[in-house]
């Protein structure tokens, strides 16, 4: 894998390098685990790639299973770790989808009935046949993408 060079400004970058602290939580060839600073609840962690790729667009096969390895890894540690009743990993691209910083990570949330965050969005329920033409399309998409 070819790793790109950091971002000069990137926050997380700059993490990766130990120019900036933070508590590293676990660490491998792919990926670099830290507890989020701005925490939701106890346990919270990014899960970090190592080198710099801005969104989930940018990564190559291998960086993409081997941070999802980790997230699951960190899932499991987390629940055993504070005991929670749920977890949910969180991934957002793009400003419109919700990126806040742009060096890819995945939130790990430990979760708790009534802790106050909230995952929703407005259902459309789209029909049958508007599904089946989606389906479609990223068919075709998939072919160039691969």
């Amino acid at each position: 894998m070819s790793a790109a060079p950091h971002a000069e400004n990137c926050v997380f970058c700059r993490i990766v390098s130990g120019e900036l602290p933070a508590s590293r939580v676990f660490e491998d060839e792919h990926t670099l685990v830290i507890m989020d600073i701005q925490s939701v609840n106890p346990g919270h962690v990014l899960v970090l790639v190592k080198p710099h790729r801005a969104n989930v667009y940018a990564l190559e096969d291998e960086l993409a299973g081997a941070v999802f390895r980790t997230a699951a890894r960190m899932a499991r540690a987390v629940k055993a770790a504070f005991g929670c009743e749920g977890v949910t990993l969180l991934q957002a691209n793009e400003k419109a989808g919700a990126q806040t910083v742009f060096h890819f990570h995945i939130h790990v949330l430990p979760r708790w009935e009534g802790d106050g965050m909230a995952l929703a969005w407005p259902v459309k329920n789209p029909p049958r046949e508007a599904l089946e033409e989606m389906a479609v399309k990223l068919r075709a998409a998939l072919q160039s993408v691969a």
